[in-house]
């Protein structure tokens, strides 16, 4: 499982940045939860395969890869492919954004963090 954040560098890019297990702040109950994120919605999208130009994400939002596989491209010419039970945090709203081609159809649990 990776856990990945896309976000806009002062380039005006999309940069992603692996994120750590680690280093989440677990607390809570037997130190097995984070803080409460809050959320203004979830949906499940359906990702059929093609490929989608440079775009950046609508809003902040968390991207579940339930069944998808999905290549995640870069203006610098970098990828990365998630996987199902990956999750990417979306935070690159503006600037050029990034590409997505859907490797094999499946969905993806869509959790909107702002409007």
């Amino acid at each position: 499982m990776k856990l990945v954040r896309i976000y806009t560098g002062d380039d005006g890019e999309s940069h992603v940045e692996p994120m750590d297990q680690s280093e989440f702040p677990f607390g809570g109950p037997n130190g097995t939860r984070t803080p409460l994120v809050p959320a203004v919605g979830a949906e499940i999208a359906l990702r059929r395969e093609g490929f989608l130009e440079f775009h950046p994400a609508p809003r902040r939002q968390y991207m579940v890869y339930l069944t998808a596989r999905v290549e995640i491209g870069l203006g610098d010419g970098s990828s990365i492919v998630m996987e199902p039970g990956d999750i990417l945090q979306a935070e690159d709203t503006t600037g050029r954004g990034h590409t997505s081609t859907v490797l094999q159809e499946g969905v993806c649990l869509v959790v909107r963090l702002e409007e």
